[in-house]
């Protein structure tokens, strides 16, 4: 069905700015966005519904490019601990960290993942998610990381939401493995992955590469592997070191590298010349109290495009608002409010492979958008918290509250 969105204002990001139309119109028929531009200009087309939007900003559907949404148990106690004075090797050796959330994850069925996961999202997609990556490896073996991924697949079938999973196995080391990295690795890329992919539960590849998970060398091995599967692959790279993971990724044409406090111009210019997207966690920074900034006019001198992420996660990154990441880019990476709806549309949608059919409002593209009642785009990144009232519409079809 043809519908006529009208009475509105688009801040469409294309090109990665807010490329603002003033008494916009937006008609969408079968999902996708037909015609975009000044409502006076808009063409003579075949009847259909027409939706008064009030006087809205319109966006893109907000995208959450790398979340860990599906996971057991809960750290708070640890969160608690380390405000207490409690180091994080003191609660590592308390059996602590990433791997108590291991074994909360392996303890928990699907169903309980699934049920607690969808809490999870749901609160993202309050703040007007459309869209949402989410990874595995809190299973560490091939039955868990399924597991993981089944849920994954499954929140994207049973909610409004587009949904890319990500097969994260090697993000630790299971304790079943313990002083044996070279042989996890060989066991992900010959029996866990092909695995995985063969079920379809796998839309991209990740691994953790730091000196506390994997070295380039292991990720390159995991990397050429997800490159004979036909996989596109992610990186965490440089959050508390230079091994210039990133550069590593640009030259397997990673989707993105994503951390990236620690990196260097030199992995700037790597990242830039094979599109590497640059996924900033703001989240992430501030909870573990960082001071290391990501080199931010390198990255912009080069251009490379860097786009936003909640990091949602139980250890280090417990956030449930994607809006709220917008303003610590701005407050803590000094980013602009363009700069960062940039990073929430159409520079995540490229990040996830996405950027030929969502993250704009543009002709052909998927109807993901969301009309705020906000007096200018740049208040998504002013508000702390709270719910601004919107409308959510996907693939044409607005969403009930």
């Amino acid at each position: 069905m043809r519908t006529l969105w009208q009475h509105c204002h688009a801040a469409t990001m294309a090109e990665g700015r807010y490329s603002i139309i003033e008494d916009a119109a937006i008609v969408t028929c079968d999902g996708r966005i037909e015609w975009i531009g000044p409502r006076g200009q808009l063409p003579a087309l075949a009847s259909g519904h027409t939706v008064d939007l009030g006087g809205a900003w319109v966006t893109p559907g907000l995208i959450d490019c790398h979340t860990h949404a599906v996971f057991g148990g809960n750290r708070s106690g640890e969160f608690e601990q380390r405000l207490q004075g409690v180091s994080y090797a003191e609660i590592a050796a308390q059996g602590g960290g990433i791997a108590s959330t291991v074994r909360a994850t392996r303890a928990a069925s699907e169903d309980e993942l699934f049920a607690s996961a969808r809490q999870r999202v749901l609160a993202l997609m309050r703040d007007g998610v459309t869209t949402l990556e989410i990874k595995s490896g809190y299973g560490l073996d091939l039955i868990n990381e399924r597991k993981m991924l089944r849920v994954a697949r499954r929140l994207g079938e049973t909610l409004p939401l587009s949904v890319r999973a990500t097969c994260l196995a090697a993000h630790a080391l299971p304790p079943e493995y313990a002083g044996r990295a070279d042989d996890y690795i060989a066991h992900i890329c010959d029996e866990m992955l092909p695995a995985l992919a063969a079920e379809g539960l796998v839309d991209a590849v990740d691994a953790f590469c730091e000196h506390l998970a994997f070295s380039p060398a292991q990720v390159e091995r995991l990397f050429i592997k997800a490159r004979e599967l036909g996989l596109p692959v992610k990186l965490h790279a440089e959050q508390l070191s230079s091994l210039h993971g990133s550069s590593l990724a640009a030259r397997y044409q990673a989707l993105s590298a994503d951390h990236l406090e620690f990196m260097t111009e030199e992995d700037a210019i790597a990242m830039a010349e094979a599109g590497t997207v640059a996924v900033l966690l703001p989240g992430a920074f501030y909870f573990l109290r960082e001071t290391q900034l990501p080199p931010m006019d390198a990255l912009r001198r080069h251009g490379v495009k860097i786009a936003l992420a909640s990091d949602l996660n139980p250890g280090t990154s417990p956030g449930l608002s994607l809006r709220l990441m917008l303003n610590m880019g701005c407050t803590c990476f000094r980013m602009t409010p363009e700069e960062a709806l940039a990073g929430v549309t159409v520079h995540a949608a490229t990040a996830l492979g996405l950027g030929d059919s969502h993250g704009s409002l543009e002709v052909g593209k998927v109807a993901d958008f969301v009309a705020w009642q906000i007096e200018r785009p740049a208040d998504l990144s002013y508000w702390l918290g709270g719910d601004l009232p919107k409308r959510v519409v996907r693939l044409g079809h607005e969403l009930s509250n």
